[in-house]
């Protein structure tokens, strides 16, 4: 009767070198996509701000309530994407903290 004792043996331990290289990844991956992440935000961030602006004498003649539209415009819907873009930072945020714990916890 043979009995197979490899299962007994402890498993090697981890390459320390393949450890952090796996950190390493997971690093550059998170930083990667929280950069991707703000540059879209802000750019959603200034093309507010500007047409906002710009586009605010052409709106001027529309009105709401007896005021102009673009009053409107600065006034509530700038602030709302404004927290918009907050909610949607924070919302993703925590999705690529996540994924990056996780596979921090793989990688060790």
């Amino acid at each position: 009767m043979s009995t197979d004792h490899s299962a007994h043996l402890p498993a090697d331990p981890p390459d320390p070198d393949l450890q952090r290289a796996r950190i390493v990844a997971a690093r550059a991956l998170h930083w990667e996509r929280a950069r991707r992440l703000v540059a879209w935000l802000l750019a959603l961030w200034l093309a507010t701000s500007f047409c906002t602006v710009f586009f605010a004498r052409d709106l001027a003649h529309l009105s709401v309530f007896g005021w102009p539209l673009s009053f409107y415009l600065a006034a509530q819907g700038a602030s709302l994407i404004y927290l918009a873009i907050i909610g949607a930072y924070a919302w993703r945020m925590r999705m690529l903290d996540r994924d990056f714990a996780r596979r921090l916890g793989e990688a060790a």
